[in-house]
């Protein structure tokens, strides 16, 4: 399988610039020594280029590396392959001449790399497990020369369900202050690229990354996926297979000693072979005197673009609303190109003024009935507190509640003048979603994104109605509805072991359809550990959420702590829990929790402001996370945002691998870590630190993050640094695995 425990970063002098990926090139006979701080041979670019046939992916690795130094370098490029790709078909090219590799095994890989660690003493490059080595003498490269190397080899895809998986380790740069002299010479931006692509666009449905941020498009026929420049790590990318409405599949992670993980993929086509379900649309938008300026522009240009994606068989309304609700017409309308226009101008001519009448404008937008073939949705925008009317958020919410009926409510918040427990209870009643815009981000965009998202409806009322294990712990708790071109993402935990289908059921068109996945769940699997990455998101965004809502007590503070804690997502409740002397120094006190962050009806109208903004867009990021590079994104948000206010006297605070490090006494210590835990030392680079990280390779991603630092295990603790063991005693490390997994 294609698992690496930690990915190639950079050799000091030798390794190829700052992307750190790939392969590199390490001299071998440099005639001039480089300096201090003056990296020999860097890359200057890396493409990569993966094409699906079938079952198989062709991949092409082309990569240019240039001579920064004063005079000629000679070396060797090095390039871990992945252990199943297929052999016969590698070639290896520099420019147009082709270059003989040497294949290596695994074994052979990792007495490489472990010896350049040693000599280096980088903790950032380490043994591939189950990978092999390619490695090839290239031809002395002159002072500012380019070399071009092209690596081709194929895979066979694996298949997940009612998808390819396809899967590529880019790397990673290396962290301070690990970070090897090749990285000093900066690459211009945009030298990493990723496409893959894929004939017959119609066979499959919509790609999902659940590591990464990807963009997927269809051209000629073909489907193309391709990532970010800024991408690195292992990338896992889905290619869902069209089997009828909905492609799904399951995917497990299985720690041990606990309940295990599981994701589901449900992944409907782009475009619908048949026409998708009529929607009954309402725009719903506040033009009050504080939205004046961009924030009103830029809505009005969101709906009017969103009025001409309207199908003939949709209706629609318009509803705009300050001190009083002005609707376009009575009653919904037809989606005729008349009508559209009609609605277009009407838009184009609102003027902000007033006040806001937030359960005048929920009277107009709930009140009329929706025929049952129909589906109803609601986008509600606002940029304040209610000031006309009722003005108490929480019985505003129970309005809605009692009215919402079959509507989906969509609501978007803009700025941090609004009221978050009503902005959040309003979308939680209409099981749509809460999303906020900051005050300096572009309305257009986000409403626009929340209309594409609706634009076409595919399922409704789904749930899970089976599986050969107990599912608990799901979110979204309640499956939101299926969209064609989104792909919905379900985490959550199970209870057991077995293997069977997974079921998820929705209606379409008053029928009720059925779909199944075949799913193993086992009691122990180390791959996919992604998965519980993600679930912790989800968890976190949803406790939070919750505590807003309902209050905090003291079991959901206590499961937010934990999961944050386990998993490195740091949040206000988190922080109030944490105590010396292990954990991030801040006291417990509950002064040091606001107020109006305890949640409930009690403190529905202090939920607003800066504060209260910044915690329930924290929720909504996490919630809604589809990838780690959104949870990752998301939970650092947070914590600088924490850092600077409520954590600003705190120790330093550093968030790695998806675990939270707090410096103490120059030791980065894991914030799950405690006193009840013995630690293991371990002395950086010994023959026994190799050994734990081949033992341990979940260890991999934090072995960067100082010189001295403590990993918390789940019985036991981890501490490498200066000193410590150098070699294990017969059964010692068996043990310390044990410990560290066990739960």
């Amino acid at each position: 399988m294609f698992r690496p425990l930690v990915l190639a970063a950079a050799l000091a002098g030798a390794l190829a610039g700052p992307l750190a990926a790939q392969g590199w090139i390490i001299p071998e006979r440099p005639i001039l020594r480089p300096g201090p701080g003056f990296g020999a041979v860097v890359r200057v670019a890396s493409q990569v280029r993966a094409v699906v046939d079938g079952r198989i992916v062709r991949v092409e690795v082309e990569e240019q590396f240039r001579n920064a130094g004063p005079g000629l370098a000679e070396g060797t490029y090095v390039y871990p392959m992945p252990g199943e790709a297929v052999f016969t078909d590698f070639s290896l090219w520099m420019g147009e001449r082709e270059v003989r590799g040497e294949m290596m095994s695994a074994d052979q890989a990792r007495g490489i790399y472990e010896e350049i660690v040693r000599r280096l003493r980088d903790p950032a490059l380490l043994t591939f497990e189950g990978h092999g080595l390619v490695r090839a003498r290239i031809f002395p490269i002159g002072p500012g020369e380019t070399r071009r190397v092209v690596l081709r080899y194929t895979q066979v895809l694996e298949r997940a369900g009612d998808a390819y998986r396809v899967r590529y380790a880019i790397g990673r740069r290396a962290p301070a202050p690990f970070r090897g002299l090749g990285d000093a010479p900066a690459a211009p931006a945009g030298t990493f690229s990723y496409t893959l692509t894929a004939a017959g666009a119609e066979d499959y449905g919509t790609p999902y990354s659940p590591t990464h941020q990807i963009h997927s498009r269809s051209a000629g026929g073909r489907l193309e996926v391709t990532l970010g420049p800024d991408a690195e790590g292992e990338v896992e990318l889905f290619l869902p297979l069209r089997r009828g409405l909905v492609g799904t599949s399951v995917v497990t992670f299985a720690p041990g000693g606990e309940d295990g993980f599981f994701m589901l993929l449900l992944s409907p086509p782009a475009v619908a072979d048949e026409a998708p379900l009529a929607r009954d649309l309402s725009l719903v938008l506040d033009v009050s005197g504080s939205m004046s300026g961009p924030k009103l522009d830029q809505a009005k240009a969101a709906l009017v673009q969103a009025l001409g994606t309207l199908r003939p068989t949709d209706r629609f309304r318009l509803i705009a609303f300050s001190n009083s609700v002005t609707n376009f017409r009575d009653g919904f309308t037809p989606a005729t190109v008349e009508n559209v226009r009609a609605a277009q101008v009407f838009v184009e001519r609102l003027v902000p003024n007033g006040g806001t009448n937030i359960q005048g404008a929920l009277e107009a937008a709930l009140g009329a009935a929706v025929a049952e073939e129909r589906l109803a949705l609601v986008l509600f925008l606002t940029d304040g507190l209610p000031t006309v009317g009722e003005q108490a958020p929480d019985r505003i919410a129970d309005f809605a509640a009692g009215h919402v009926g079959r509507a989906r409510v969509f609501a978007v918040g803009v700025g941090s003048d609004v009221n978050t427990y009503l902005i959040d209870r309003i979308a939680r009643q209409g099981r749509g979603s809460a999303e906020y815009v900051a005050p300096e981000a572009n309305v257009e965009t986000a409403v626009g994104a929340v209309l594409a998202k609706i634009q076409h409806p595919a399922l409704v009322n789904l749930r899970l109605a089976g599986a050969p294990v107990t599912l608990q712990q799901v979110y979204p708790a309640d499956l939101p509805d299926l969209f064609y071109g989104e792909e919905m993402v379900v985490f959550g935990r199970y209870h057991g072991e077995g293997a069977g289908d997974v079921v998820v059921t929705g209606e379409r068109n008053g029928r009720r359809e059925r779909f199944t996945s075949h799913g193993v769940f086992p009691a122990t699997a180390a791959e996919n550990d992604f998965i519980a990455r993600l679930w912790a998101s989800r968890r976190i965004g949803e406790l939070t959420r919750q505590i807003r809502i309902e209050g905090a007590t003291p079991s959901l503070v206590q499961q937010v702590r934990d999961v944050g804690l386990r998993y490195g997502i740091l949040t206000e409740y988190t922080a109030y829990l944490v105590q010396e002397p292990t954990g991030l120094g801040i006291p417990a006190a509950p002064a040091t929790l606001d107020a109006a962050a305890m949640g409930g009806v009690a403190q529905a109208a202090r939920q607003t402001g800066r504060e209260a903004f910044q915690r329930a867009r924290a929720s909504a990021s996490l919630s809604g996370a589809g990838n780690l590079a959104m949870a990752d994104s998301a939970a650092a948000e947070r914590l600088d945002e924490l850092k600077a206010g409520r954590l600003g006297a705190a120790p330093a605070v550093r968030r790695v691998g998806g675990r939270l490090f707090v410096q103490r006494d120059g030791v980065w210590t894991d914030a799950a870590h405690r006193d009840t835990l013995d630690v293991t030392r371990v002395a950086a680079f010994s023959d026994a630190y190799f050994a734990l990280v081949r033992a341990l390779p979940e260890l991999a991603p934090f072995l960067g993050v100082g010189e001295e630092f403590v990993v918390a295990g789940r019985r036991a603790s981890v501490r490498i640094g200066a000193g410590g063991l150098t070699a294990w005693r017969p059964g010692d490390l068996e043990a310390l695995v044990r410990n560290f997994r066990r739960a």
